[in-house]
């Protein structure tokens, strides 16, 4: 009786030492993590090299004509480079108002599911190489005005947009916490006129003013100079589109974010598949792949 109760007694003690050790350890994590990310976020660099594929967007070049019809889209994308592979749902609905006059687009990002190597989890400063819960990113509303529209000499369109600061995981450099916003005017004209259904053939370009919020104490903000220039070629149900497209910032510190993009699209009876493909250049360190469907009211 004496053994066994000695046993016992010993067997008591090492478990109450497990016990605090363990409670010691679960104390000291939440402390030691979230000093790390105070610490990291001073060190983000706030530029399109040094975030995610998502957090500074290029503006989609449009045709210069605010679209008289309601379109809702869903879409698939996957961002690569040798650093990192992203892929997210991204989702959209494009209001048109005055029949084409005005109209309002509200865009979002789902969910984004990322795996970045060490290399480049130590040269944004992220704290780790995926997320370990849901990443969703920024509600992006996008306000357009007819200004000009004629045949003769070319149509013109003016776009406000606010991207939220909405976004999350930006203790992994994937979206910035914190607002942007850019201002653009987008003219277009039709070299080979549409006929029927016969070929046609528009150029559109645009030219803006595009800004965002750092988090440096001195220059809380980057302001850019917003281009692009691009050739839409349709022939029936088939549509072809490519620009290059971009914006470059003051700083010098990666903020020079141009794209080559090309969207293939094939509509039916108002349903349309998408398929775009985007090579990054300069400081857009991802390529794009994407496919998407449009439904158009």
């Amino acid at each position: 009786m004496y053994f066994c109760s000695l046993k016992k007694e010993k067997q008591m003690k090492f478990t109450y030492k497990v016990l605090l050790l363990l409670s010691l350890i679960f104390l000291h994590i939440p402390t030691i993590s979230a000093s790390d990310y105070h610490e990291q976020m001073k060190l983000l660099i706030y530029s399109p090299r040094y975030f995610g594929p998502n957090a500074f967007p290029i503006p989609i070049l449009r045709s210069g004509k605010v679209s008289e019809r309601y379109e809702a889209e869903v879409r698939g994308e996957y961002h690569y480079f040798s650093g990192d592979k992203t892929t997210n749902l991204h989702t959209r609905a494009l209001l048109p108002f005055f029949r084409g006059k005005a109209g309002i687009e509200i865009s979002l990002n789902l969910f984004e599911e990322y795996k970045m190597t060490q290399e480049i989890v130590e040269e944004r400063y992220a704290i780790g190489p995926e997320s370990p819960i849901t990443c969703h990113g920024d509600v992006i509303i996008t306000a357009f005005f007819q200004i000009l529209k004629s045949e003769k000499w070319l149509d013109a369109m003016a776009n406000m947009t606010l991207k939220t600061a909405s976004g999350g995981r930006v203790c992994d450099a994937r979206y910035t916490d914190a607002a942007s916003y850019w201002f653009d005017l987008t003219i277009g004209k039709d070299l080979i006129k549409p006929r029927g259904n016969n070929l046609s053939l528009r150029m559109q370009a645009m030219f803006g003013f595009y800004c965002w919020m750092t988090n440096e104490i001195i220059h809380r903000q980057n302001d850019a100079i917003l281009f692009g220039a691009g050739l839409t070629f349709n022939c029936r149900n088939v549509t072809l589109s490519t620009d290059f497209s971009g914006f470059s910032g003051y700083k010098s510190n990666g903020d020079n974010s141009i794209a080559w993009r090309n969207n293939l699209q094939y509509e039916l009876k108002k349903n349309i598949i998408s398929f775009r493909y985007n090579l990054g250049i300069k400081d857009n360190l991802y390529d794009t792949l994407s496919l998407g469907y449009i439904r158009c009211f």
